[in-house]
């Protein structure tokens, strides 16, 4: 077939914004009961809730959470670890009261704990239960009417018949409370501010009286400068735990009071805990470990015998991996590649057979439409390099007249110690089939390239990341690959406010889109919610020590520099980067009579869940780039007020 000749950005796509909303759901939160698999979807065509779903041997899935409910935690804010299944009971965190409940099969989800004295107030999360079945533990976040929030761990019988009792207390954050096979030993992480659980944790072991109290407690690994991840036990008893104190998240087992490797090597066996209940190893039945690593950008996984020093590789089609857990000597699941999205499968460790069970992105797209993912590294500031992955304007029924070069988005990611990986995201592929190069770039900071990359970003936060997105900009333009004069940058988050930092600081984008990103450190420091308060002392500095030093790196402080115009967009229930940043940013932008656009959403928090909002949000960014970058895209959209921008001007 001929294709037809169109501009970069104009050419028609049958990956729409509906599809980013209807193909497909979030797959998580995996677990093993007995001979049933259960996990967690985020469905947005149900207003982003979350249900638990079931799968018996014979193939039959079936929904467990009813309408009404959502299996949603809000500690941290981020959640994660919002239920748990023993012997059937399924026990989970309601978003809508933040209440735990006991559902057992055939009957409603019934409260096991009480009533919070104000709207959420009383939060859980990261659940196990003993063996007995009698008392679950788990991570409880109490929101105090003076503004306090406390972490503690806490018991309570898993009837609801009495309160939930307090286990140990006195940290800013807990996580990961592992209850040993024998039920005598209680395994935990802890962290004070103004630790990240990415910088500096504490393993701690206690015994676990018969009353369900904690005596005898011993600080096992850890400190302000070795982070801890995953402390499992295994069934004969050995404790074995994730740490980075060689640089790479690798794994280790205490024996005898000692600490000792398990198969070192280069490569990342942890990952930055934003949510609980993370799974990135295993037990087999045959006493071998499984587990998920990660090298440059790719996830792999791997088997470690009792006997030997080393990670045999598994050979395994996803190369974005998470949440592995073991039943026997079969493994499940959740990946991706670059032609396949989220995907829960079954893998023979010995066969390396695959089965898929479940696809969270259902496309009925051809494959052609697809664009590769490039995994590039490039150099940047002080002699260094960074990495990205690059994905080529890529549709087979457009090409562009022969001497134009196509738009550049450059992504950066939220966290900012986070990561991306190369699989198939539909968020990207919207632009490539419409003729937009897209660099996702893995900026110093970024997480999967061992602690010393991980802390670059160490009192740099809004120079290493800025940078190194400029340099994975100029990378591709120095090979012709992209229009230099057509460069926009989006992120979400943080990456918000790298996108922001950039425009304002460095003249070197002509346009820019923030989702719910930082403007102003100051008002942030004083205004996001507990588990991220004290994140900005490690990323800029002391606060108020560092107070000039805050307002030089908020872009708010710094509107009038603004040269390219900037969309903002804003859920208006979000705690983690509340409305008011980008509120401050856009009275910045009116006084300075700067281009721009801002569109918030109501009742969404961090990050868009319902669909109307997630079609609203892609189709508004195309809009603007269209005007921006000068080309009408071959999609119908409901226009974009872009104050003080003339129409198809900016750019040709």
């Amino acid at each position: 077939m001929e294709k037809s000749i169109a501009p970069y950005g104009a050419w028609r796509s049958p990956i729409g914004a509906e599809l980013l909303a209807a193909a497909g759901v979030s797959l998580g939160a995996l677990q093993i009961d007995r001979a049933d698999i259960y996990w967690v979807e985020g469905r947005p065509l149900e207003g982003g809730r979350y249900v638990i779903v079931k799968r018996t041997p014979d193939g039959q899935t079936n929904d467990v959470t009813p309408a009404g409910y959502n299996a949603r935690t809000m500690v941290h804010e981020y959640g994660g670890g919002a239920y748990l299944v023993h012997d059937a009971a399924v026990y989970f965190t309601n978003f809508t009261d933040q209440r735990l409940y006991r559902q057992t099969p055939g009957t409603d989800p019934q409260p096991i704990t009480p009533e919070p004295p104000m709207p959420r107030s009383l939060r859980y999360a990261d659940l196990r239960v003993t063996a007995d079945g009698r008392w679950l533990l788990c991570v409880r976040e109490s929101h105090q009417t003076n503004g306090v929030v406390i972490n503690e761990l806490v018991a309570l019988p898993t009837d609801g018949s009495a309160e939930p009792h307090v286990l140990t207390t006195g940290y800013d954050f807990y996580a990961a409370p592992r209850i040993s096979p024998d039920n005598r030993q209680l395994a935990w992480l802890c962290w004070q501010n103004p630790q990240m659980p990415w910088d500096g944790t504490e393993l701690w072991v206690a015994t676990l009286n018969d009353d369900l109290s904690l005596s005898q407690p011993r600080l096992v690994a850890g400190g302000t400068g070795e982070s801890i991840f995953q402390p499992e036990w295994r069934a004969d008893g050995v404790l074995h735990f994730v740490s980075d104190r060689t640089d790479w998240w690798n794994l280790y087992r205490e024996v005898a009071g000692q600490i000792e490797a398990v198969a070192p090597i280069e490569a990342e066996l942890g990952e930055p805990q934003w949510t609980f209940d993370p799974a990135r190893y295993d037990f087999l039945a045959d006493n071998t470990i499984a587990c998920i690593y990660s090298q440059n950008g790719l996830d792999y996984v791997g088997r470690i015998a009792p006997d030997r020093q080393a990670i045999e590789p598994i050979p395994c089609a996803y190369t974005a991996l998470r949440g592995l857990h073991a039943a026997g000597q079969m493994l499940w699941l959740i990946g991706g590649n670059p032609t396949s999205g989220s995907t829960l499968f079954s893998l023979d460790p010995t066969s390396g057979a695959i089965t898929p069970v479940k696809q969270g992105l259902q496309v009925d797209v051809d494959p052609a439409f697809f664009s590769v993912p490039q995994p590039i590294e490039f150099p940047t500031e002080q002699n260094l390099t960074a990495h990205a992955i690059y994905y080529a304007p890529t549709n087979p029924h457009y090409q562009a007249p022969a001497t134009e070069r196509p738009p550049l988005l450059v992504i950066c990611h939220g966290g900012p110690t986070g990561s991306t990986r190369a699989q198939l995201a539909l968020g990207v592929q919207y632009w490539t089939s419409r003729g937009f190069g897209v660099v996702d770039v893995n900026y110093g900071g970024s997480s999967g390239y061992g602690r010393a990359y991980r802390e670059r970003l160490k009192g740099n936060w809004g120079v290493v990341d800025v940078m190194d997105c400029i340099n994975a900009a100029r990378y591709l333009i120095a090979q012709d690959k992209v229009d230099g004069q057509r460069v926009a940058i989006r992120g979400g988050s943080a990456g918000g406010y790298t996108t922001l930092r950039a425009l304002t600081w460095q003249n070197f984008f002509a346009a820019g889109a923030s989702h719910f990103g930082l403007a102003e450190l100051e008002t942030f420091v004083n205004d996001t919610h507990k588990f991220e308060a004290r994140y900005l002392d490690g990323l800029i500095g002391p606060y108020p020590e560092q107070k000039a030093l805050y307002y030089e790196r908020s872009p708010v402080n710094f509107a009038d520099q603004l040269s390219s115009p900037v969309i903002l967009f804003q859920g208006l229930e979000d705690k983690i980067v509340p409305p008011s940043q980008a509120e401050i940013m856009v009275e910045a932008l009116k006084a300075k009579h700067l281009p721009y656009a801002y569109l918030a959403f109501e009742g969404e928090q961090h990050g868009f869940r319902k669909a109307e909002n997630i079609i609203r949000s892609a189709e508004a960014e195309l809009y603007f780039y269209g005007e921006v970058f000068a080309f009408d895209p071959a999609d119908e959209i409901e226009p974009v007020d872009i104050a003080n921008l003339p129409a198809k001007q900016a750019i040709k």
